[in-house]
């Protein structure tokens, strides 16, 4: 399933500038950053709960906060890019 994980962290302090790489972290282990705080990860179930089971271990839900976005497994027909970032294939192969 396709998932659309969106975080806001509160960055006015150290351990808030902190928490912010560590959320991005944990999202490039499982998906593409398709725009600053927007992440797209193709994941099973199980691979979900471990990364929601991360991320919301990280963030203070006093000032941060993580939305989740499921697009299932018929995404393709959900998803629409424009403009200058070019769009990617999440089944392809991820080159590094």
């Amino acid at each position: 399933m396709l998932v659309l994980i969106t975080y806001d962290v509160n960055v006015t302090t150290d351990l808030g500038k902190s928490r912010l790489r560590r959320v991005a972290k944990q999202c490039v282990n499982y998906g593409q950053r398709v725009q600053n705080s927007v992440f797209e990860c193709l994941v099973d179930p199980t691979q979900f709960a471990e990364l929601k089971h991360r991320l919301e271990s990280i963030v203070d839900p006093n000032t941060d906060s993580l939305r989740y976005y499921f697009l299932g497994s018929n995404w393709k027909n959900r998803v629409e890019h424009f403009g200058a970032k070019v769009g990617y294939d999440p089944e392809g192969v991820l080159m590094l």
